[in-house]
């Protein structure tokens, strides 16, 4: 949909700086021995050559280029850019490589989803987004969603429109929560916004564009979609809810529509300057505030004309997840009354979840619009080791070869920094396609580790490809199989053992055994090379082991209830089992930085200007990872449900301590007699956790292989064993001795 970013072609000079600067962090001083040279072709295409340690790529633009270095350090180096990995690589030479060409199997690469820039972003400086950019560029995105420095836009639309600058600041509320404003589903939460904060991130916007558009990508800004702050217009909208929050929408038909959403636009191009891509949704997990069947083909074309006032060039980028989220309104002929109100050149559409429900299929390629096939999987940065790696595959492969086929693939996924097979998939798809999962497995581990990784390694990550990463027909919606760890406890269905047993099977659509091998091969390759633990080796033990224990502790929980019932008490012995599995995860947890609670917060804590503002910004790191909204909301409670040292052992832990105090046959035979207190006390402790944080503290903490070790060991024979049978008689087992 983009034009194609000719900028090597036509400078008619040999390589691009930005491109060049880029090859440098990957490489170090290796990048002079690169040489990046212009390419003419139809579509994004590059080549690569080596010859007597120079390496020469030529390419049709920047983003091509810097695939093209990714893939020849992938190919020949046997070495690959990750989100965990430290750079520059320890490439100490360009090997030969006779000429390879690549044509990119579809013109854009997409990256991100509104709500990254609450789960993963929202406290990251420019030390994090300068690698994320450079990962950006290696993966083939050309089109990233930036929503960083857009509360400077909005403080200044409304000033222009007569809100006063308070009034503002107070309307965007917490720095935690701003795409869900953005979006438009809650207003004035968990805030204000300080001014000292719009400053410096419009600052670090501008940083983020700007190296984004000199490595050839052509950056989507959000725009106005229909929400505005009540006291604007009182008389002008309609009052909607999204999860019990109130907004207020304007009325399609009112001048101040356009107005308002032009003078976004022409804010943000003196702001942030622009591409011409503009995201808005309207209706993302709202209806529409009116039954009139025409309303939001009203919507649309007042939300075009905006965008169109405010830039003649504008291009609609609309997520189609309102289409799946509310199918039952979104009917075929609703959605095609919706698209046919845009003209075809100034729309593009995102099938946000492809990989698991994709709405093309239903609505008939988005009526010929141009659109995008996205991979979600990840709601709400949950941490979870899940998916299905080859029905994402047949997914992507089913669009790209349809007659209806997209211009983009992506991924558009709630957070980052989780799941690293599955994303590193997804964007081979732009480009090329995968014709054996085992051999994309047996690479994807000899370039994360290193050439000349263990047998181990590989069979490690075939084992996961066949467990954790084999759903099957079951649909991949990360809360659903998280298990009861980061899962607000309750008493209510315990008393059918029938149920309970379902729910933890569920879970176990694989066999433990295969996990738990993979766990071993890991730690033995981690102990035969101690110095792999330091780089992602490490970050996947700590991986694995979550899952590992997200099962046990399925298995434990469900060993705790049945003793209870069965004994006629709770049992001593099954209770501290199963809340010494918080503290021995947390361990592990606790070796790795980013899977602390405690990173998070310094994160949140540095951008803070003085203690009103460290209290905000706290309570929006502390409140989001788990009630979301408050103690006593209903809605998405845990929802982010990270396996993060502090939540687990502290959080979550406490939570389930107080079920246990409260826990004997006659709760379980009549739950209504303590789930009311339950409630009520997880609710006060939800609050003093928001408040105040936790400490842990563990003794005598050991590195990460030597804590996988200790926890393997103490666990892994619980977990071959985590199955539950219908007709097993389940007795509590001895705390394991050895794997």
């Amino acid at each position: 949909m983009a034009k194609l970013d000719r900028s090597l072609a036509l400078a008619g000079v040999e390589g691009s700086p930005a491109v060049q600067a880029l090859a440098r962090r990957i490489v170090g001083s290796l990048a002079d021995a690169i040489t990046f040279t212009p390419l003419d072709a139809e579509a994004r295409t590059f080549e690569y050559e080596a010859r007597n340690g120079r390496l020469r790529i030529a390419s049709t633009d920047a983003i091509s280029a810097s695939v093209g270095l990714h893939r020849y350090l992938r190919e020949v180096c046997h070495r690959s850019v990750g989100w965990d990995t430290t750079l520059p690589l320890p490439v100490l030479e360009l090997p030969a490589a006779d000429r390879r060409s690549v044509t990119a199997r579809v013109e854009e690469g997409i990256h991100l989803n509104p709500c990254t820039f609450s789960y993963t972003f929202p406290y990251w400086t420019w030390d994090e987004w300068e690698p994320e950019i450079d990962w950006l560029a290696l993966h083939g995105i050309t089109m990233p969603l930036a929503y960083v420095g857009h509360e400077a836009v909005l403080l200044e639309s409304y000033r222009r429109l007569g809100l006063a600058e308070s009034e503002v600041l107070e309307y965007l509320g917490g720095p935690g929560y701003l795409p869900f404003q953005y979006m438009g589903c809650l207003d004035s939460f968990a805030g204000p916004m300080s001014r000292s904060w719009v400053d410096e991130h419009l600052a670090l916007g501008r940083r983020i564009l700007d190296r984004q558009r000199e490595l050839g990508m052509t950056p989507i800004l959000p725009a106005f979609a229909g929400s505005i702050p009540e006291r604007l217009a009182p008389t002008k909208v309609t009052r909607r809810e999204w999860v019990g929050f109130p907004t207020f929408f304007l009325d399609p038909r009112d001048s101040l529509y356009r107005e308002i959403g032009a003078t976004i636009v022409q804010v943000q191009r003196e702001l942030l300057g622009t591409d011409h891509l503009y995201s808005a949704d309207p209706f993302i997990e709202m209806l529409p505030v009116s039954s009139d069947p025409g309303y939001p083909a009203a919507v649309a074309s007042a939300t075009l004309a905006g965008l169109e006032q405010g830039d003649p060039d504008a291009r609609w980028v609309l997520q189609a997840w309102p289409f799946s989220y509310h199918r039952d309104y979104w009917t075929p002929e609703q959605v095609r009354d919706l698209l046919d109100a845009i003209p075809d050149e100034r729309l593009y559409v995102l099938d946000l979840w492809g990989e698991m429900d994709p709405q093309w299929v239903r609505l008939e390629g988005f009526s010929e619009k141009p659109w995008a096939w996205c991979a979600l999987l990840n709601f709400g940065g949950r941490t979870d080791l899940i998916g299905d790696l080859e029905r994402m595959i047949n997914s992507a492969d089913r669009a790209v070869s349809s007659s209806s086929k997209p211009t983009g693939i992506g991924m558009s996924t709630e957070a980052i920094l989780n799941n690293p097979a599955y994303f590193e998939l997804v964007t081979d798809q732009i480009w090329v396609k995968t014709p054996d999962l085992t051999d994309w497995i047996d690479a994807f581990a000899d370039e994360r580790y290193g050439a000349g990784a263990s047998v181990d390694l590989r069979h490690a990550w075939r084992d996961l490809s066949r467990s954790v990463y084999q759903t099957g027909n079951q649909v991949v919606f990360s809360r659903q199989w998280s298990g009861v760890l980061p899962r607000r406890p309750s008493f209510i269905g315990l008393d059918a053992i029938d149920g309970l047993r379902a729910a933890a099977s569920d879970a176990l659509w694989y066999d433990p055994i295969t996990l738990a091998r993979a766990w071993e091969r890991l730690l033995a390759a981690a102990e035969a090379d101690p110095s792999l633990a330091d780089g992602p080796l490490g970050h996947d033990l700590v991986d694995v082991a979550a899952a590992a224990m997200s099962r046990v502790a399925d298995r434990l929980h469900f060993d705790l209830v049945v003793a209870t019932i069965e004994r006629g008490e709770r049992d001593a012995l099954a209770t501290d089992r199963f809340l010494a599995l918080f503290d021995d995860l947390d361990r592990v947890l606790a070796t790795r930085p980013e899977f602390t609670l405690g990173q998070w917060e310094v994160q949140a804590a540095s951008w803070a200007r003085d203690g009103d503002e460290r209290r905000i910004l706290l309570d929006n790191v502390r409140r989001i990872l788990t009630v979301w909204d408050r103690p006593s909301s209903p809605y998405l409670d845990d929802y982010a449900g990270r396996l993060w040292a502090g939540l687990v052992g502290g959080y979550y832990r406490r939570r389930w301590e107080i079920w246990c105090e409260l826990l004997d046959p006659s709760v379980l035979a009549d739950p209504s007699r303590g789930e009311v207190e339950l409630q009520r006390r997880m609710e006060g402790w939800a609050a003093a956790f928001i408040d105040d944080g936790v400490s842990v503290v563990h003794d005598a903490l050991g590195d990460v292989v030597s804590e996988s070790r200790r926890l393997f060991d103490r666990y892994g024979r619980t977990l071959r064993e985590a199955r539950l049978q219908p007709e097993t008689r389940h007795e509590v087992p001895e705390r394991d001795a050895g794997g």
